[in-house]
C-alpha cells in the first residue's frame, strides 16, 4: 500500500478563521512566485523531471454505505454499439475495495470528494446523525473533501462535531464506552464565512505532501446553499462566490509556494447523456455539458489545475478551456458511491506545478464501483455492527408495493413516488383540524431514493420498511398549512420554471387534485398553461384563497420558491416522514398492495 502522508492528525482538531492560514504556511517550503499559467511550465520541464500524482475522488455520497435500492443504486453505460446497459453500483463494501485497488502501484495517491458526504442520508447512516458515514470515510482513507450544501442540513454547531468528534449533544454517545471521533480529514469551506467576524468556519485550503511533491485543494460550496438549505442551518453564515472565493486562495497559495492546485467544488453540472462514459468532449472541449459549472470553471484562475465537482449527481469527465484557453479537468462521479474518479496529474518537481499541456486521453476516467469485485471486510463488519443498533426502528414494515415505486431514480418532471408522497400530505393535512389542505405540493430535491419492490433484507419483497421510507423522506421536515390566493398559486407553478429555476427546472410534485400542462416549447414562466391550472378539475381562480400543503423548507422559500414565504394563517402539522408512512399504512396491504400511480398530473408538451 502506498504511504497516505499527512492525513491523520494533520486533519484533525481544526481551528477556525484565519489561524488556519497561518497554520497552513508553517508547512510549505519557499520557492519562486508561480506563473500565471500552468501551461507555459510544461515546456520547461526536463524528462525525469516529473511523476504522475494519482487523483482519486467522489461526490455526493450522502451516508449511502449500503448499496441504494432501485435506479438510485445502478449506473448507465454506453456500449460500442450505441445501446445502454445497466449496471448495479455502490455501497462502501464496494467503494473500499475499488479504491483501495486503484491505489496499488501508485506511490502518490491522493483521495479527495466534492462534497455531500453525509445530509439526506439513509436511516443507518441518518439515524446516528452520520457519525457511521465519517467512520467509513476515516477508513477509506479519505484525504480531503468540501463542505455541500447538506453539511449544513443540521447546521454549524452540528457540521463542527462531525470535523472535530464528540457525542451528540441531546441523544449523547451510540454505543456504549466509545466516543465519536470525528473526521480525521479536514472538510474545507473557503467561500462561508461568519457573519460577524467575516472569517471562513473551517479551514479554507489544506496542502498535501509526500516526497516534495505539494498539492493545494481549495474547497467551496455553492454560493446558492442558503437557498436549499433551511434557515436554521445557515443561521449566521454568509456564503460568498464560488470563483471569487478560489482566486483569493489560489493566489495566496501561490504566494507561500504551492503552485500546484486542484479546487474541490460542490456545483456541477449537465452532460448531455446520463452514460457514465459519454464523452462530454465530443464536437470540442466541454461541449457535451452545460449548468453552472460551465461558468465557474471558465473563470477560475488558470492557477488551479483540476477541477472535482458535484452537486448535480451526474457523472463527466469533461476539458473546459481556462480563462487563458488551456484545456483542463472538471470532473464527476454522480453519486452515493457508485463510481469514483481516477485523475492522473504529472507534476514537474522543478517547477513545482501541474503539466497541463493535454488533458485528453487517459487523464481523468470515471470507474463503476460495481458489485461483483469482494466486499471489503472492514466495511462489512461496520455496517453490520449499525444496523444492529439501527434494526429495531429500521426493520418495521410500514406498508406494502406491487412493484417498483420511481423516485429520485425517475428523470421524469413528475414521478410516481412523488405522486405518493404528496397524496399523503393531502391526506394527512385535509381535515379542518389538521389545516384543511386542499392541494399539497412536494419538491423533487426532498425525495431521495425510490421505492424498490425487491427485498433489501430479510423482509421479503414488496414490504416497505420504515429504514426504507427513511431513506425516501429523511429531512424530517414539518409540514406546514398556509393560504394563498390563486394568483400566488400560479405564480409558484411559474417560479418552477423561471428565474432561479429557469435553466434547471425545478418540478414540484403534485397532488391528485391538482392538473395542469407544462409546454416545454415554450420558455420561462410561459411554460406554464395558466389556463389549463385546475383544482379537482375547476380552474383556478386568481382571487380565491386556498390551503396548501407543503413542507417547511419550501413553505420558508427554499429551492426558488419565493412566493410561499407570502403565504398566510399558517398550521405546523406532522412531519413529512410520518405523513408518508401514514398514507402507506392506510392505502396498502401485504393482500392488496400499493399499485405505482400513472404520475399523469402534469401534461407535458414537447
Amino acid at each position: 500500500m502506498p504511504a497516505r502522508p499527512q492525513r491523520r492528525g494533520a486533519g484533525r482538531r481544526l481551528a477556525t478563521g484565519f489561524a488556519v492560514l497561518a497554520a497552513a504556511a508553517g508547512v510549505l517550503t519557499a520557492v519562486s512566485p508561480a506563473g500565471a499559467d500552468s501551461a507555459a511550465a510544461s515546456d520547461k520541464h526536463r524528462p525525469g523531471s516529473t511523476v504522475d500524482v494519482q487523483l482519486l475522488s467522489f461526490n455526493d455520497l450522502h451516508g449511502n454505505l449500503e448499496p441504494p435500492q432501485g435506479s438510485s443504486g445502478t449506473v448507465a453505460e454506453t456500449q460500442p454499439d450505441g445501446t445502454t446497459k445497466t449496471i448495479p453500483a455502490g455501497g462502501a463494501e464496494y467503494l473500499a475495495t475499488s479504491l483501495r485497488n486503484a491505489r496499488k502501484g501508485h506511490d502518490y495517491s491522493i483521495t479527495a470528494a466534492g462534497g455531500d458526504m453525509i445530509g439526506a442520508s439513509p436511516l443507518l447512516s441518518g439515524l446516528f446523525h452520520d457519525e457511521p458515514t465519517i467512520e467509513a470515510l476515516n477508513k477509506l482513507d479519505l484525504d480531503v473533501t468540501a463542505v455541500g450544501n447538506h453539511e449544513f442540513d443540521e447546521g454549524r454547531t452540528e457540521l463542527n462535531r462531525i470535523q472535530n468528534g464528540g457525542c451528540h449533544p441531546e441523544e449523547g454517545c451510540y454505543e456504549k464506552g466509545k466516543t465519536f471521533e470525528g473526521a480525521d480529514f479536514p472538510y474545507l469551506a473557503a467561500n462561508v464565512t461568519d457573519e460577524k467576524t467575516g472569517k471562513p468556519i473551517l479551514k479554507p485550503y489544506t496542502v498535501w505532501q509526500h516526497k516534495g511533491v505539494k498539492i493545494g485543494f481549495i474547497g467551496v460550496t455553492l454560493e446558492g446553499t442558503p437557498d436549499i438549505v433551511t434557515a436554521e442551518g445557515v443561521k449566521g453564515l454568509k456564503f460568498h462566490d464560488e470563483v471569487e472565493t478560489i482566486n483569493k486562495y489560489a493566489k495566496e497559495l501561490q504566494r507561500k509556494g504551492v503552485k500546484s492546485i486542484v479546487a474541490l467544488i460542490h456545483e456541477g453540472g449537465l452532460p448531455a447523456s446520463s452514460s457514465y462514459n459519454y464523452d462530454c468532449d465530443n464536437g470540442g472541449a466541454g461541449k457535451g455539458i452545460s449548468g453552472p459549472i460551465v461558468d465557474i470553471a471558465k473563470n477560475i484562475t488558470p492557477k488551479v489545475d483540476a477541477l472535482v465537482t458535484g452537486h448535480t449527481h451526474q457523472a463527466y469527465t469533461c476539458t473546459i478551456p481556462d480563462p487563458s484557453g488551456t484545456p483542463r479537468t472538471v470532473t464527476s462521479a454522480a453519486s452515493f458511491g457508485r463510481l469514483y474518479t481516477d485523475t492522473t496529474l504529472t507534476y514537474d518537481r522543478r517547477t513545482g506545478d501541474i503539466v497541463r499541456t493535454s488533458v485528453k486521453g487517459a487523464n481523468a476516467a470515471n470507474h463503476v464501483v460495481d458489485r461483483d469485485q469482494p466486499k471489503a471486510p472492514d466495511m462489512t463488519s461496520l455496517i453490520g455492527r449499525w444496523n444492529k443498533l439501527a434494526a429495531p426502528v429500521a426493520g418495521k414494515p410500514v406498508g406494502y408495493i406491487s412493484a417498483d415505486v420511481n423516485g429520485r431514480g425517475s428523470s421524469a418532471y413528475e414521478t410516481p413516488l412523488g405522486d405518493v408522497i404528496a397524496d399523503g400530505q393531502l391526506e394527512a393535512l385535509a381535515p379542518a383540524d389538521k389545516g384543511g389542505a386542499q392541494l399539497a405540493f412536494m419538491n423533487p430535491g426532498g425525495i431521495r431514493s425510490d421505492l424498490a419492490y425487491a427485498a433489501s433484507g430479510s423482509e421479503g419483497d414488496g414490504v416497505v420498511t420504515y429504514g426504507e421510507a427513511f431513506t425516501v423522506q429523511p429531512f424530517t421536515n414539518m409540514m406546514n398549512v398556509i393560504d394563498l390566493t390563486g394568483s400566488q398559486l400560479i405564480t409558484a407553478l411559474q417560479q418552477q420554471v423561471s428565474g432561479s429555476n429557469e435553466a434547471s427546472p425545478r418540478i414540484l410534485q403534485v397532488s391528485r387534485s391538482l392538473t395542469y400542462t407544462l409546454d416545454l416549447t415554450k420558455s420561462g414562466k410561459d411554460r406554464i398553461v395558466t389556463d389549463s391550472v385546475q383544482l379537482n378539475g375547476e380552474p383556478i381562480d386568481p382571487a380565491k384563497t386556498y390551503r396548501v400543503a407543503l413542507n417547511e423548507f419550501i413553505a420558508g422559500g427554499g429551492d426558488g420558491f419565493p412566493v410561499f414565504k407570502e403565504g398566510k394563517n399558517k398550521l405546523v402539522g406532522a412531519s413529512d416522514l410520518d405523513t408518508f408512512t401514514a398514507y402507506l399504512g392506510a392505502h396498502s396491504s401485504q393482500s392488496a398492495p400499493l399499485d405505482p400511480p400513472k404520475a399523469d398530473r402534469i401534461t407535458i408538451v414537447k
